[in-house]
């Protein structure tokens, strides 16, 4: 192999390892796609590839933590060890705080609020939380799928343009 063929293999070899980062930040709670994409944006990945994966990385946990995380969270509030018994019940006061101020909001409306809810990237508003007050709310399995998926690629979108611009901006200066 030439010197050209090996430079080739090394930078590939990095951008698998920076694709493997974004996905596994995208699956990390409160930072999600959020943080993946910008991350994604400032290593001068590609967009659409990286947008791909981080919307795989935000979605794979998403089923799970619709079937499980309640009942996970339940028996864990009334745990023994004092660290994990405080986290799970922050982490349920979360979910049904914003379960309530959904169902607020939303009314009958419920799916788009959901979108919206997990789709406009504030802090809090991901798929971890969004999932957790659906499932809280105890709303349709596959709806919920569906609107915590439409919000993610919303999300996406907007931290793309966002982050594409902000680092454009950046390197000018």
């Amino acid at each position: 192999m030439n010197s050209l063929g090996v430079k080739k293999k090394k930078k590939e070899d990095r951008n698998l390892k920076k694709y493997l980062i974004v996905f596994f930040i995208s699956m990390v709670p409160l930072i999600e796609l959020r943080g993946a994409i910008p991350y994604a944006v400032g290593f001068q990945l590609p967009l659409l590839p990286s947008y791909i994966v981080a919307i795989i990385g935000n979605m794979l946990p998403v089923p799970f933590i619709y079937l499980f995380a309640r009942k996970v969270l339940e028996i864990g509030s009334s745990c023994n060890v004092t660290f994990f018994r405080k986290f799970c019940c922050w982490c349920m006061e979360k979910g049904e705080r914003g379960g309530e101020k959904l169902k607020a909001k939303a009314g009958r409306g419920l799916f788009v609020a959901l979108l919206l809810f997990v789709g406009i990237p504030l802090p809090g508003t991901g798929a971890w939380t969004g999932t957790l007050a659906a499932s809280i709310l105890k709303m349709d399995f596959k709806s919920s799928i569906l609107a915590v998926m439409l919000g993610v690629l919303l999300a996406g979108i907007i931290m793309g343009t966002g982050s594409t611009v902000l680092f454009s901006l950046i390197r000018l200066f």
